[in-house]
């Protein structure tokens, strides 16, 4: 299905990359709405990766979005280095784009969200990740190139 602009509908998954815990959201860009999916809670490559594949598999995505934290200053950090390495693994892996998004503050935007809707401190800690991620993925829906139809998206 096109949009207006002739773009073709495309379903795109994104990731807030952590040690243990994996936030994935998903949306499309027809709709340009983010939503949170999931938290893949494995601390094994192996495991993870399985999860992914099969995320992969049942929602088809056209495009990957992975979350690169850096410093409040944009200084990249141990976690950057981890998020690059995993957004290049699922390049490799799957063989689909990957794009990047600075994700400074949103695992805190993401607690200060749900605690405003109101859900207690474990519900919160449980659905985080994905809300992260689903604000990641709604960072890049609004980025202004991905919104300008003359503009490269």
């Amino acid at each position: 299905m096109a949009s207006a602009s002739g773009e073709r509908e495309a379903t795109v998954l994104a990731f807030d990359f952590g040690t243990r815990r994996i936030g994935v959201a998903v949306g499309n860009t027809l709709l340009r709405v983010a939503r949170p999916l999931t938290t893949i809670a494995a601390e094994a490559a192996a495991a993870r990766f399985a999860a992914v594949a099969a995320l992969i598999d049942e929602w088809q995505p056209n495009v990957l979005v992975v979350g690169v934290p850096v410093h409040a200053d944009g200084v990249p950090h141990e976690m950057t280095a981890r998020a690059e390495r995993f957004a290049r693994q699922l390049e490799g892996r799957f063989a689909l784009q990957v794009a990047r998004v600075d994700e400074r503050y949103t695992t805190e935007d993401a607690e200060a969200t749900l605690a405003a809707a109101g859900i207690r401190a474990a519900g919160r800690k449980a659905a985080r990740d994905e809300v992260a991620a689903q604000l990641i993925l709604q960072s890049w829906f609004d980025e202004p190139a991905r919104n300008d139809p003359h503009g490269a998206a």
